[in-house]
This record gives structure tokens, sequence and C-alpha cells, in this order.
């Protein structure tokens, strides 16, 4: 058959489970990475403005931001190869399980993943050795890295119980700043609440933003109000919520990641070379 003919076979085997994981995937790396980056950006801006003028007291937390900002480089280049490593890795076991079950096994590429994948024919037939085909070399070589999808559960696994930590960690800052906003929403409104206007503040010290000997440390009435209304501190809010649905986002495509490699490592055991768990 010709090149056209094979390819249209082949992606009889492609895997739309890992196809859409993939894309949400790196979607949510993207908006994680983008939007953390620049909140971060934005909240040292804001307290080196208006709860501290001495760099000594917030120079820890430079440290930190630009630690984090480091942090979301490595995260972008990982994920990013990570997860081309495994849309290749799904199309080649979900091609293996789909020539299991249909009309994939007649392919060029099926075969070669039979041979890698499920423990299938090695290249002899009833006339002895047989010149192997160029395009089933190559889908043999790529099934010896990619055919192994015990290994790509285990650490998708290890990945997702690290982004677990990664997603809790996003949702500190959102509290934090939704926890400054209903302060001003309630110095905007003071009919709302029975406590002075003087005595509502946002207190950075408190959440161990800065230390306690920091001054002033914190923004009450409507000096704290001002800042609200400020586009940095709008946006910055905005983009630490970004950066928590692009987590959750990643989040999700981890776990569709594991239920489809799952299931692939399931069938080619059970079925592909009948052996147990």
């Amino acid at each position: 058959i010709g090149l056209l003919e094979c390819c249209a076979r082949c992606l009889i085997g492609a895997p739309f489970a890992s196809l859409v994981a993939t894309g949400l995937c790196f979607f949510g790396v993207a908006l994680f990475c983008g939007c953390g980056h620049e909140a971060l950006t934005g909240t040292e801006q804001l307290i080196e403005t208006y709860f501290s003028k001495n760099y000594q007291d917030y120079e820890f937390l430079i440290d930190v931001i630009h630690g984090f900002q480091y942090f979301i480089y490595g995260t972008a280049a990982f994920f990013f190869l990570y997860g081309a490593l495994l849309l290749a890795e799904g199309f080649y076991t979900t091609g293996a399980v789909r020539q299991i079950f249909g009309d994939y096994r007649t392919t060029i590429c099926g075969k070669g993943l039979s041979a890698t994948v499920t423990g299938g024919p090695k290249g002899r037939g009833a006339r002895g050795p047989q010149r192997a085909h160029s395009w089933q070399r190559v889908c043999h070589c790529l099934g010896k890295w990619l055919g192994h999808p015990d290994k790509f559960v285990g650490i998708t696994y290890v990945l997702t119980i690290i982004w677990l930590l990664v997603f809790a960690c996003s949702a500190v800052p959102v509290y934090i700043y939704f926890n400054t906003w209903t302060t001003c929403q309630s110095i905007g409104n003071p009919t709302k609440t029975s406590a002075s206007i003087g005595t509502l503040c946002a207190d950075a010290r408190m959440y161990g933003i800065l230390p306690w000997n920091a001054f002033p440390g914190k923004v009450c009435g409507s000096n704290l109000l001002s800042i609200c209304k400020t586009s940095e501190f709008q946006m910055t809010f905005h983009l630490f919520i970004a950066a928590f649905v692009g987590a959750a986002a990643t989040l999700v495509s981890l776990v569709t990641f594991i239920i489809a490699t799952t299931y692939n490592f399931a069938v080619l055991r059970l079925m592909g070379r009948g052996t147990k768990f």
C-alpha cells in the first residue's frame, strides 16, 4: 500500500483521549505559567509600593518570588516535553490495542507495534527470515521506547500527586486576594458591616508575606479601598485566578492520561500477552 493509505489506516489508532488530554495539558500549563509569572511580578510591585518601604522587610519575599518564577520556567519546559511524550505513547499503545480488536492489525504500523508491544512475531514467517519494511522498522524502534505503558502509568501517577500540591499552593494567593477584595467591599459599603471603616485592614504580615516587624505591613480604611481600585490589584487578582484555573486544567489532563494509559496497559497485558498483573 502507498504512504498516504498507510497513514490513513494508522489514524485508526489515534488516541482521542490522549489528544484531548494533551491539548488540555498544554493549555493548562501555559495558563498557569504565564499568568502565575505575571501575578507574582504584580504582587512584588504591590508590596513594594503600599506595604513596606524598607527593602530588608521584603528582601526574602523577592527571593521566594524569583524562585517560584524559575520553577515556572522549568515546569513549562518539562510539561511540554512530557506531554508530547505521553501523546506519542498514547498513539503507539492505543494503536496496539486496536490492532488486537480490529482492522488496525492489517497496517504496517500495526504489525510493527504488535511485534514490540504485544509480543507478536518478530519478522519470521513460514518461509524463514523476511526483510522488514522500512516503516515497520521505524514503528518497531519507536515501540521499544513507547510500548511500555506501565512505566508511564507510574511516572504520571507520581507527577499527579506532586501537581496536587502545586494545585493546592496556587489556591493560597487566590484566597489572600479574595479576602482583601472582600474587605474592600465592606469598606465601600459601610452599611453592610458594623465595624468601623478604620479597623478594616489588609495585613500582609498575618499571611507570612512580611515579617512582623515590617512597617507599616498593613493598609486600612480608605487607603485600602484606593488600592483595591487600582488596575495593578485588579489585574494581579485575576491573573492568580487564571493561574489557579490552569493548574486545575493540568490536573484534569494528568488524570485523563492515567485513565487512558492504564486502560491500554490492562488490555495489552491481559489480551496481548496473556499474562496477569
